[in-house]
């Protein structure tokens, strides 16, 4: 077998270990949360025979390792289970929940990427001038500030005083394409904010360590601008740690938008985690954290396969 398709497929094997594992660490984190799960769905005043009954029908007298398997295999037929509260089918409820945190991190990457390496490339361009002191400076602000911070500020400044977008990311699927990005501005310019700083100084760090090698200063022995030689020949060859930690931060925008939906009252996965957590719904918390380990890993898996495939040594072995 080709050497890159025998490190791609060793990653796709690494990828579904750590999978497992995560199921079985979300699995075993919720079940040691303490107090009844059936006490909490009752109330106080629930007998205990009604108790006992409601733990026979939710499985919970089956023994731990019976119903982590069984929880598994039923979650890769695509059966999450049944919400305690309200006693809906998950995967459904998830289905476009799902959808709006995509929706809203792929827009969020779609500012932040090209634009993070933009600034990147022009930090390097005027290295230890104002211009990279200055985006260095703002990117590492943004960055040191907690997300729900500049959600709240955003949302007084933006929308309170100016009126120009509104404070609550409600959408839906009867809104066209310009209302919905009208109504998800304010989470997008917060996890732009978030994760811009990694990503540029990711960016900065990568070409500059580039721009000493020797092509590099033979480039520029013939006469080329100094733009074009950093995305001509250093950007292309620095390209393996961009797409690492531009992969990072857009699991980030999938698994980490917990806190900036809640802000914003957007209906993704996050807010339905919350709300769910609150009511100790055992059952959405460890269909949750399973589709974000996914994602998760999911997106490392890609940057690493990426990396492999832009690396020469690996594309053509010896």
């Amino acid at each position: 077998m080709h050497p890159v398709l025998t490190l791609v497929a060793q990653r796709f094997a690494l990828g579904l270990l750590l999978l497992f594992a995560a199921s079985a660490l979300i699995f075993a984190g919720t079940m040691i949360l303490p107090g009844d799960v059936a006490q909490s769905i009752l109330g106080q005043s629930a007998t205990p025979e009604a108790l006992e009954n409601l733990r026979r029908e939710l499985g919970l007298n089956e023994p731990p390792l019976q119903r982590y398997f069984s929880w598994l295999f039923n979650a890769m037929q695509g059966d999450l289970g049944t919400a305690l509260t309200n006693g809906r089918d998950i995967a459904d409820s998830l289905s476009t929940r799902l959808g709006n945190t995509l929706f809203l991190a792929f827009w969020a990457a779609v500012v932040s990427v090209p634009l993070a390496i933009f600034l990147g490339l022009l930090a390097v361009r005027y290295k230890d001038r104002w211009p990279d002191k200055l985006i260095s400076a703002v990117t590492l602000a943004s960055i040191s500030i907690p997300e729900f911070l500049i959600g709240y500020v955003l949302m007084y400044f933006v929308s309170v005083r100016l009126g120009w977008f509104p404070s609550v990311a409600m959408v839906n699927s009867s809104m066209s394409l310009f209302e919905r990005l009208n109504a998800i501005a304010l989470p997008i310019a917060v996890l732009t904010l978030v994760v811009l700083a990694h990503m540029m100084r990711m960016t900065r760090a990568a070409i500059l360590n580039v721009m000493q090698s020797a092509y590099i200063e033979t480039a520029e022995l013939k006469g080329l601008s100094s733009f074009k030689v950093i995305y001509r020949h250093a950007l292309p060859n620095a390209i393996a740690p961009i797409v690492n930690v531009v992969m990072l931060n857009m699991a980030y925008l999938v698994v980490g938008v917990v806190v900036v939906e809640v802000v914003f009252v957007y209906p993704g996965m996050g807010q339905y985690l919350v709300d769910h957590v609150s009511k100790r719904d055992v059952p959405v918390v460890q269909a949750c954290g399973l589709i974000f380990a996914a994602v998760y890993i999911c997106l490392n898996m890609i940057a690493d396969i990426v990396s492999i495939l832009a690396n020469p040594r690996l594309r053509h072995p010896k």
